[in-house]
């Protein structure tokens, strides 16, 4: 038996205003500006002074190929966190030009056009980035199915935030979308 996924559509509106896009972070190591900006990007921050660090670690540091796209990457990400949507999308798009290889520029590039309601293109993105295995892929699950629902699709949606739960059961955030589901067997 298929499960249908039953939703009301009033609860969609609620939910995509208060669901926030999930951004992934990339370690880097070594000490310096560039490792403080990636812990800041990885701690949740969004303040000035990690923006700041990132910039300032692009400016001033020699970084290798890999450590230079991840820091374009952390900035995207404390910038996504920020709204600053084009900006961000602008470090992503600069971190992929570095390491196409890098599925954490993909999936935060497509979390920021999914913020910005272009939703297909950021599930075109995401699924680049899940083709790259990411560190964490249970944010792309998350992100993707915010994009699933607001295209309508109530059962794609309902299994990427299942797959977000899955991989990462002590999180809140897929558990507590997936509470608003009713799922009924057809």
């Amino acid at each position: 038996m298929t499960p249908k996924v039953v939703f009301a559509s009033a609860v969609l509106v609620l939910s995509l205003a208060i669901a926030a896009p999930a951004a992934s972070a990339v370690y880097v190591l070594g000490g310096g500006l560039a490792d403080a900006c990636s812990r800041f990007a990885l701690d949740g921050r969004s303040d000035d002074y990690s923006l700041n660090t990132c910039t300032y670690a692009l400016e001033t540091e020699t970084l290798v190929k890999r450590d230079r796209a991840a820091t374009f990457v952390n900035r995207g990400v404390i910038q996504l966190r920020r709204k600053k949507y084009d900006a961000a999308n602008h470090d992503f798009d600069t971190a992929i030009r570095l390491a196409p290889a890098m599925g954490e520029a993909f999936v935060n590039r497509g979390a920021a056009l999914i913020a910005q309601r272009r939703w297909r293109e950021g599930m075109a993105d995401i699924d680049r980035g899940l083709a790259l295995a990411p560190d964490e892929p249970e944010k792309a699950y998350f992100n993707r199915a915010l994009a699933w629902e607001a295209l309508d699709d109530m059962a794609a949606a309902w299994r990427d935030y299942t797959q977000a739960a899955t991989l990462k059961p002590e999180w809140e955030a897929p558990r507590k979308e997936l509470a608003r589901f009713t799922v009924t067997p057809r």
